[in-house]
């Protein structure tokens, strides 16, 4: 495979001061705009929660669910992913994400219960088992409640269900609903609008060290992007195992394939999947903000020095050891970080993942907006939902 050069892609500062004719002609410009709009997404999301809001929420909190599930497809079953460990340790409710093809062809087999929170998380909501997953446990479980959050007021999933009490649902601002195809500030503004469900917190300080991250870090993403490499592993725990899901399918996607990913917690790393670093490539490691959780996180990676594991890395935390990020690797030292909330934490390592892509796929020639054209789509197409199967 050939990589053009670093120098045939520009800095961040570069691709932004193109005009947006040429942004359009080389594919980016919707990917780059909703990526660098974050920031301010996540301040207004986080200031809009007022009393529509905070009912839908209320409401479907109502009486202390015993269990709470998230789900939905893709990129949104990982926001579930991340939230999961967040919201079972900030309501004391179990929680778990299961993703809605999973509801709609077992869910007898998966859905926890007779009752319950399931909250349902989607982009456009319309995708096929999105909505077919919400009616079938509507029709088979009429015990569960249901909060849909989603970034599209006009989607099946905000507006089919309109007279149903048991569904309440939050639409969030129209500039969410990501115009390119791969998911950025939907994920983390869907992310962040959940997190509601544990506290409603500002994000101020989440929007700060991003827009450190664009300013310091992005340029040194794009050179390790550059690099003759075609793996990367992504690694986190709890919730950010849910972010490192999110960002080895951001780089699979926006690779067109080209980039071969694999995600993984720190600890299940040992187990097997340790040998994906015989093919080199890039690791990138979301450290944890608890201190016992970053042991076991830092002494896996000590380990990988140890055995001569020489992938390069990108390593994303807080008072980071130089020797967890080895020769040639990037350490994305951010102070504050472990001071955020837990979910917000999740927000900062996501956008990580999300411009390593970006600048990977420049690199590759392909295009941000539309990768993988003929293969992948905006919204998933129509397709036919069969009876049973929900043994």
């Amino acid at each position: 495979m050939t990589v053009p050069s670093s120098e045939s892609v520009p800095s961040l500062a570069g691709l932004r001061g193109m005009p947006e004719a040429r942004q359009r002609e080389l594919g980016y410009a919707d990917t780059l705009r909703e990526i660098l709009q974050q920031p301010a997404t996540w301040r207004a999301t986080a200031g809009s929660q007022g009393a529509a809001f905070r009912t839908a929420l209320d409401h479907a909190l109502g009486g202390r669910p015993p269990q709470v599930v998230l789900t939905g497809s893709g990129s949104s079953v990982y926001v579930g992913e991340a939230l999961a460990p967040v919201l079972q340790a900030e309501l004391g409710i179990p929680s778990r994400a299961i993703p809605a093809g999973d509801l709609l062809t077992h869910r007898a087999g998966v859905l926890p219960g007779p009752e319950g929170l399931l909250v349902s998380i989607a982009r456009s909501g319309d995708s096929p088992e999105s909505v077919g997953a919400v009616d079938a446990v509507l029709a088979n479980a009429p015990g569960w409640r249901h909060l849909v959050v989603t970034c599209n007021a006009h989607g099946r999933l905000a507006t089919r269900y309109a007279s149903e009490a048991r569904v309440d649902v939050i639409v969030l601002d129209p500039c969410t609903n990501d115009r390119s195809l791969v998911m950025t500030s939907s994920f983390t503004n869907m992310l962040l609008a959940g997190s509601a469900l544990g506290a409603t917190r500002p994000a101020d300080g989440a929007a700060a060290l991003v827009e450190r991250v664009f300013d310091v870090y992005a340029d040194a993403l794009a050179a390790i992007a550059a690099g003759e490499r075609d793996t990367a592993v992504y690694l986190g725990s709890a919730g950010a195992y849910g972010a490192a899901r999110e960002s080895a399918l951001k780089m699979l996607e926006m690779s067109g394939g080209d980039t071969v990913t694999l995600a993984e917690s720190f600890l299940g790393f040992r187990h097997g999947p340790m040998a994906w670093l015989n093919r080199g490539g890039v690791l990138v490691a979301f450290l944890s903000g608890d201190a016992g959780i970053r042991a076991y996180e830092s002494d896996l990676l000590r380990e990988l020095n140890a055995k001569g594991l020489g992938a390069t890395r990108v390593v994303v935390g807080q008072d980071i050891d130089p020797a967890l990020v080895g020769d040639g690797g990037l350490s994305i030292d951010l102070p504050g970080l472990y001071a955020l909330p837990p979910a917000q934490q999740l927000l900062v390592h996501t956008v990580v993942g999300q411009l390593f892509a970006f600048f990977r796929c420049l690199q590759l020639g392909h295009r941000p907006d539309t990768p993988s054209e003929g293969v992948l789509t905006r919204v998933v197409g129509e397709f036919t939902l069969h009876e049973g199967g929900a043994a």
